[in-house]
């Protein structure tokens, strides 16, 4: 298989450069020509264009001269790779080298001539120096300049005319690609930008017509199809404030990647996507120490449980690329873990993966995982999230997330783990109800683990990360809005007030990464998701982004809030203070004192309790757990 991939790729290479070796000889011969005829036309109009006025003695020594004035032309062009251009994308660095080359040339011929003893006269060099650049530029640059002329004058009349927003480099990019390539079928008949110094211009030949609040009147004076917004260094608040602005027009909107998520930091129309719900939650983007994090799982053994979920598979990916020594994927649902395994062996084929099927409740699974494999770093994210399934199975909660944590906390010290990092959840701070409940409790156990790991002297630090909401997690109400807008509605919300605090999947784990740097042992981090969204008004930006208006062509319909349902939720809990970190978006809760020797008799409670399938579940962790009031669920403000 490798053999025929290499033998393919060479293929391709050598197409490649059979290619251009064609193009490049192409230009050369065009060189040629021109240089002969500007020296020629040159000395024609030293005579007035009088073929019979030219002295035999001029017409030999330009013959003498011609070829080796041609291979020093066509020499000093290669030095300096004028034949390895793309004539359709021929800039500003060409006319650049050109005039270099021919000004070396200038200094060069003359030279030649005098040592081959041929004198000419001075028009003759001027006016042939000066016909030869000219011509030579000509031939590279009227590529670019016939596919700008058929941009602007041939273009369908069927493409999409465009709103830019922004007047910057990035818009200038787009709407030079735009001109240049009328197979993309978008004309940009207009642009915006904030800076009312650039109102009134042009851009590559587009007026700009004022700012953001000029947009829906621009989309109807100019006829705009499309909006594309192009400001990828633009801060969260305004993005969401413009792309509010672009979304209420009805017009499709597009945008280009953010300045941190433009990897090679070049704008293309390929680039441009649908305008997603992160874009609208005006959060700035979040920046972690890479190195920082790279050092901590680099050479590393490191281990996440559920590994295929939501969470898991964005922690697998963002440690892959830190080339951990091995990366154990553990997991129940073989889908998912199947899933993630292919990925990363086709994004990284040099990792060391390994793929485990089986369930944190198995206690002689877990151990056989932890002795075989010595995991260095743990990132536990098994557990069961769904608030309204968890609330009519809460033994399974139980038994899953308390009892499946205490297990792999208890493996990780036993078989010499360095670190183990809880994946938490705001749900567990003054719970109401049992998915929350348990998380809590999960968090205890890391906190009992961490102090039992320093009793015995172990080198094994305990911590946990607390975070919100996720966007396109499993189980997260975007999905079921998507799905349900694509059903043509209605969009369900239970309650007009709701709201969450929402990150974007790799934001979080990113910061999950840089926790686990921070970690001494016992900390719970608390991650700033920034500021509540209400759930619908969520729901009636993703109507807008779909195209539609919301209550007119989709409806809005409040359900009620189920049980265990908040309308808001919190961070942290009265007992507990805050302490910052280096990173101002990462902050850590105070822990709140415990006996563990009473704790451990609780768990053991609860243990059986959820394998007995005992209906007082919620009562026994209410005493465990003072904070969680489950009678309060549907109702707490």
């Amino acid at each position: 298989m490798g053999l025929k991939k290499q033998t393919h790729r060479r293929g391709s290479l050598l197409r490649v450069n059979s290619e251009w070796a064609q193009r490049a000889a192409i230009i050369a011969v065009l060189d040629v020509v021109c240089v002969a005829a500007s020296f020629f036309v040159a000395l024609l109009l030293r005579f007035d264009l009088v073929w019979s006025q030219i002295p035999q003695g001029l017409l030999d020594g330009y013959k003498a001269l011609m070829p080796p004035t041609i291979c020093l032309v066509v020499a000093t062009l290669w030095s300096l790779r004028l034949y390895h251009s793309i004539w359709s994308f021929a800039s500003v660095s060409e006319l650049g080298r050109l005039i270099v080359a021919w000004a070396m040339d200038a200094a060069a011929l003359p030279l030649l001539a005098l040592a081959m003893g041929v004198r000419m006269p001075v028009s003759y060099w001027l006016g042939g120096l000066f016909l030869g650049f000219a011509s030579t530029t000509g031939v590279r640059f009227s590529w670019r300049f016939m596919r700008l002329l058929r941009g602007r004058f041939g273009r369908d009349a069927k493409a999409k005319r465009v709103l830019m927003v922004g007047a910057g480099e990035s818009g200038r990019a787009l709407i030079r690609e735009m001109k240049v390539s009328p197979q993309l079928g978008m004309q940009v008949v207009c642009a915006i930008d904030d800076n009312p110094g650039k109102h009134g211009r042009y851009l590559e030949g587009v007026p700009i017509v004022g700012g953001r609040d000029a947009i829906a009147g621009a989309c109807d004076e100019y006829g705009v199809d499309e909006i594309v917004f192009a400001i990828p260094s633009c801060s969260g608040a305004d993005r969401r404030e413009i792309l509010e602005l672009c979304g209420a027009t009805g017009r499709e909107v597009r945008a280009i990647p953010g300045i941190y998520q433009l990897v090679d930091g070049q704008v293309a129309v390929s680039k441009l996507r649908e305008v997603r719900l992160e874009d609208l939650l005006g959060r700035d983007p979040i920046v972690v120490d890479a190195n920082e994090v790279r050092g901590f799982i680099e050479g590393r053994v490191v281990l996440v449980t559920g590994g295929g979920g939501s969470i898991g598979s964005e922690l697998c990916r963002q440690i892959a690329k830190d080339n951990p020594k091995q990366l154990i994927i553990f997991d129940i649902y073989e889908n998912n873990a199947y899933a993630i395994q292919q990925e990363l062996r086709h994004d990284y084929p040099a990792l060391d993966l390994v793929t485990l099927i089986g369930s944190v409740r198995n206690t002689e699974r877990i151990r056989s995982v932890f002795e075989t494999y010595r995991p260095e770093l743990v990132f536990h994210a098994a557990a069961h999230k769904h608030v309204p399934l968890m609330e009519d199975s809460p033994c399974e909660a139980i038994k899953n997330n308390v009892i499946g944590t205490l297990k792999c906390a208890q493996a990780a010290l036993d078989y010499g783990t360095r670190r183990f990092v809880l994946i938490s959840t705001d749900k567990a701070v003054n719970p109401t109800n049992i998915m929350g409940a348990s998380k809590r409790l999960c968090e205890m156990v890391v906190q009992m683990m961490d102090r039992r790991a320093n009793a015995q002297g172990k080198q094994t630090d305990y911590v946990a990360v607390r975070f919100g909401n996720v966007l396109g997690s499993n189980g997260s109400v975007v999905p079921l809005f998507e799905k349900q807008i694509a059903e043509g509605g209605p969009v369900t919300v239970t309650h007009p007030d709701i709201t969450r605090y929402f990150m974007t999947i790799p934001e979080a784990v990113s910061l999950v990464l840089q926790s686990a740097c921070y970690a001494a042992g016992g900390e719970i981090f608390v991650l700033d998701m920034g500021e509540p969204v209400r759930i619908a008004d969520m729901a009636r930006k993703l109507i807008q982004l779909a195209g539609y208006e919301p209550d007119v062509d989709i409806k809005i319909v409040y359900t009620g809030l189920r049980p265990g349902e908040k309308l808001y939720e919190e961070r942290l809990m009265d007992e507990e203070g805050l302490r910052r970190t280096e990173n101002k978006l990462i902050s850590i809760a105070e822990p709140i004192e415990m006996d563990d020797a009473t704790f451990q008799e609780q768990l053991a409670r609860l243990d059986a309790a959820s394998r007995a399938e005992d209906p007082r579940i919620r009562e026994y962790v209410a005493e465990v757990v003072p904070t969680y009031h489950p009678e309060r669920g549907g109702v707490a403000a």
